[in-house]
């Protein structure tokens, strides 16, 4: 039996713990009858044949270790069926059938977030006997409760917010900690509660800079002078949203500061006159090792593909569901976003604590 592997998109924590849960149990259940095909970064490798077979010690040691040893790469999802000049008319997606076929590849085993899937259940669609594990720091595949990735970026998030507090305090200063989720926020609502945010902006509820300002004003009124905010790199205003895609590109294009953090800096500084100061994390959440969360569960989510490797079970993803890792169809996962709904019950905490959503 043979089996190819590869990470696909965005690093996060956990996709090292993943490999080794995969291969070790396929090595423990079938020991010289299974074969492991590491494809070096992502579909990258898998379209231009970077496939190396790989032994039970090229697993050993990553438990602990961020990143990906195979390495990753973005490859978008629209131009897999496009025909190319240096494939003498041929696509992406040939290319990789070509080399599954090549190399004999009885499943392909995929780790990735939205766009993997997409080209994953293509890739299906083919012919191909896809597996897949859901990885994301943003939480946002549809069809599972959690991905592996999440925690561990929330962790990092929230010990950020709490390492802001005694600065904020310090000063008396308003302090907003942009947290990354560019369509989705579930990272920063679950870094701003955990964190003790005084106000939390994601995309999904446009804010009005206007009512941020009251809360921040009647806070330093009732003598709190120290205020935090946890904004999504994605946030909007309420204009924006009433605006076309057309329309917003256009206002993003023009916007003079680097993020939407520091223009709501600017905004919030000018209408009350309070002392404003922005960190950005970025890639700190996606880096260093998993925690013990994430480790768990990709080693849940690797020995249930497995389980599916023995029983043939091809065409899913891994997923949790009600604590219980299930499988879970690709056709009905591939595209979609789980977003924050407006009414969920993290949401429903945050304003029961007097936190705002900037509404």
């Amino acid at each position: 039996m043979k089996i190819g592997i590869l990470t696909s998109g965005g690093d996060c924590q956990g996709l090292n713990s993943a490999l080794r849960a995969v291969v070790k149990s396929l090595f423990f259940r079938f020991g010289e009858n299974v074969e492991i095909y590491g494809i070096r970064d992502g579909y990258r490798g898998l379209i231009y044949g970077n496939i190396e077979k790989m032994g039970w010690n090229d697993f050993s040691g990553i438990l602990t270790l961020g990143g990906t040893i195979l390495g990753t790469s973005r490859q978008p999802f629209k131009t897999m069926c496009t025909p190319l000049e240096e494939f003498k008319g041929k696509t992406r997606l040939d290319k990789m059938l070509e080399n599954c076929k090549k190399y004999k590849l009885d499943c392909l085993v995929i780790l990735g977030g939205n766009g993997t899937h997409k080209t994953a259940h293509l890739l299906s669609q083919n012919g191909i006997n896809v597996i897949t594990l859901p990885k994301t720091i943003d939480n946002d595949l549809w069809g599972t409760d959690m991905t592996f990735g999440f925690q561990s970026a929330v962790d990092i998030a929230t010990n950020v917010i709490d390492s802001i507090h005694s600065t904020a305090s310090s000063h008396g200063r308003v302090f907003i900690v942009e947290v990354m989720g560019h369509k989705v926020g579930w990272l920063t609502l679950y870094a701003g509660i955990s964190g003790g945010a005084d106000v939390i902006l994601i995309p999904e509820i446009p804010y009005d800079v206007d009512k941020i300002c009251k809360v921040l004003q009647e806070r330093k009124k009732n003598g709190k002078a120290l205020s935090i905010l946890a904004v999504a790199e994605g946030a909007l205003s309420k204009e924006e949203a009433k605006m076309s895609k057309k329309e917003f590109r256009a206002a993003r294009a023009v916007m003079q500061e680097p993020s939407i953090s520091y223009r709501l800096a600017n905004e919030i500084a000018e209408r009350t006159g309070q002392e404003i100061r922005v960190t950005i994390p970025g890639h700190f959440q996606r880096g260093g090792s998993p925690c013990a969360y994430d480790r768990m569960l990709t080693t849940r989510f690797g020995t249930a593909v497995t389980e599916m490797i023995a029983n043939k079970e091809y065409g899913y993803m891994v997923a949790l569901r009600n604590n219980q890792v299930v499988p879970v169809p690709l056709e009905e996962i591939a595209g979609k976003l789980k977003i924050v709904s407006p009414d969920c019950e993290e949401i429903r905490a945050a304003k029961a604590l007097g936190i705002s959503m900037g509404i």
